[in-house]
């Protein structure tokens, strides 16, 4: 057997084994690189190219932007927006047969497009809709395989962590497929794109749930009731103040990415502090300030992206520095907003708890992601990139048939391995020969992000899963959420075959924006 081939293999049996992910894949990658030296099967001069390698990674503008996207979502998370969306959103629809279920899910959309965090979601959910549905008769299986699927939307409606791993992988990719083609002046895929691409799909997997939940409601009435109990009837300031600040955040940062105002670091950027003023305004921060400090950042986004001030230049006159001036008096009331904010934050300890999540789970992400590019050096030292393309030209189906062996390979992986992995190890292999064989990249990248979400959901090692285990109550046991879940992936399959039989649904967005 080849030793790049023997070289996956044993990767996916260290990683079973339980030791940790960066330092099972360095370790493997170091054991092959010494033995294919040994065996004369791998030049160890190559090892030169990781330190640049490792800085290239590092310096990534676009995975840069991955610690302030997780910033704000465990600041929201942390200061209870969520539980309130949750708890508003299950009285308004909890009179409709199947309502608590619908709730959820548009919870989980909110939720995900402002957060992006799967476990802090299902965890939420978990502890406070999952008993709801259970107290008002709901199925257990229908109500935990709710809450895991509505969790996992977080991977697929932008911004998320998924999505920005994706697009720098597919731009990679897509790059050298280029270079293999005879072209030097190359395209790259954004962020944007891939965010503007996800974005349809995600919102029609939403649809598709909600239809199912109501379906099953209608043809099951015992599975997912009517509230039984009548709540307090909600009003209109109550869901408007639940339901309003995820969606400016939501606003303020996709449409600063997909209107090409800001680079994904910014909008990251624009996201985290929205993040900490929302939750400042939540827990008791001077809320006049707040607003105003908010108005005053985004006035001032707007004016300089209209009228731009450069004092060092030779020809500034008096306008230029009495804009200068309003940018500079805008810049101090938003910042006296943020340090209120972060006071109150701190007071409530919430602000340290969230920097320490955000730096476990960043240096989690970046590890894997340097401890990836380590293995590929090596796999790719030792033959195995042309290996994956030879395996996928034979293939039998020609292209179909290759992205059908390519599909089922991911799904299959995500029953063992976390989305991360797939993302840095797999997928740099696999797809600069798919997209030589004429898929489009950005139709490519949906049908991948919705296939990895499965990774979330499928049993043994499905981190939704685990985390809803943890926060289920006693009777709803381990093989009921496996049960719940079992309809929701087989409807993420569906949501992929309707991406496959219409690309335009993934791919005529990013076109009319980019």
């Amino acid at each position: 057997m080849p030793l790049d081939l023997i070289m996956f293999a044993a990767l996916i049996v260290v990683i079973l084994l339980g030791y940790p992910v960066a330092f099972s894949i360095a370790g493997v990658a170091t054991a092959f690189a010494l033995l294919g030296w040994w065996l004369d099967a791998f030049s160890i001069g190559m090892m030169g190219a990781l330190g640049q390698r490792f800085f290239g990674v590092m310096t990534n503008p676009v995975l840069t932007a991955i610690p302030l996207f997780v910033l704000m979502g465990v600041v929201l998370e942390k200061s209870r927006i969520a539980e309130d969306l949750l708890e508003t959103m299950g009285r308004l629809f909890g009179a409709v047969r199947g309502g608590l279920g619908v709730s959820v899910m548009l919870v989980g959309a909110l939720l995900a497009a402002s957060t992006g965090i799967v476990g802090a979601t299902v965890v939420a959910m978990g502890l406070i809709a999952l008993p709801a549905m259970l107290r008002n008769g709901y199925n257990p299986r229908l109500a935990a395989g709710s809450v895991c699927t509505a969790g996992t939307l977080g991977q697929i409606i932008p911004p998320s962590t998924l999505l920005i791993i994706l697009a720098e992988v597919m731009s990679s990719a897509f790059q050298q497929a280029q270079f293999a083609m005879g072209r030097f002046t190359v395209e790259t895929i954004s962020v944007g794109q891939t965010f503007a691409a996800a974005l349809v799909p995600g919102l029609i997997m939403v649809v598709i749930y909600i239809l199912y939940i109501l379906g099953r409601a209608f043809l099951i009435p015992g599975d997912a009731p009517a509230m039984q109990r009548p709540e307090k009837r909600v009003s209109h300031a109550e869901i408007l103040g639940a339901v309003a600040p995820p969606i400016l955040l939501i606003i303020a940062v996709l449409g600063a990415i997909l209107g090409g105002i800001a680079s994904p670091n910014e909008a990251a950027s624009v996201g985290a502090v929205g993040a900490i003023l929302l939750a400042g305004y939540r827990q008791g921060a001077p809320r006049w300030l707040i607003l105003t400090g908010a108005a005053a950042l985004g006035l001032l986004a707007v004016a300089a992206g209209l009228q731009p001030v450069r004092l060092q230049r030779s020809d500034a006159g008096a306008l230029e520095y009495t804009l200068g001036t309003l940018y500079a008096g805008l810049v101090l009331i938003g910042l006296a907003a943020v340090i209120v904010a972060l006071q109150s934050l701190m007071r409530q300890r919430i602000i340290v708890a969230a920097m320490r999540q955000t730096l476990v789970v960043t240096a989690m992400i970046f590890a894997t992601i340097l401890m990836a590019s380590f293995f590929s050096l090596v796999f790719v030292g030792l033959g195995g990139e042309h290996r994956v393309a030879t395996i996928l030209e034979s293939l039998p189906g020609g292209p179909t048939g290759a992205l059908i062996f390519a599909m089922l390979f991911i799904f299959v992986l995500g029953f063992f391995l976390d989305f991360v992995e797939i993302s840095v190890i797999l997928l740099p292999l696999l797809i600069p020969p798919l997209i030589l064989m004429g898929h489009d990249p950005i139709w490519l990248a949906v049908l991948i992000a919705i296939n990895l979400q499965t990774s979330f959901l499928t049993p043994p090692f499905g981190f939704s899963l685990f985390y809803l285990r943890g926060a289920a109550p006693k009777e709803v046991t381990t093989g009921m959420i496996y049960q719940g879940v079992a309809p929701f992936i087989l409807l993420q399959a569906l949501a992929i075959l309707l991406i496959w039989l219409a690309p335009a649904l993934a791919t005529w967005l990013p076109r009319a924006l980019f």
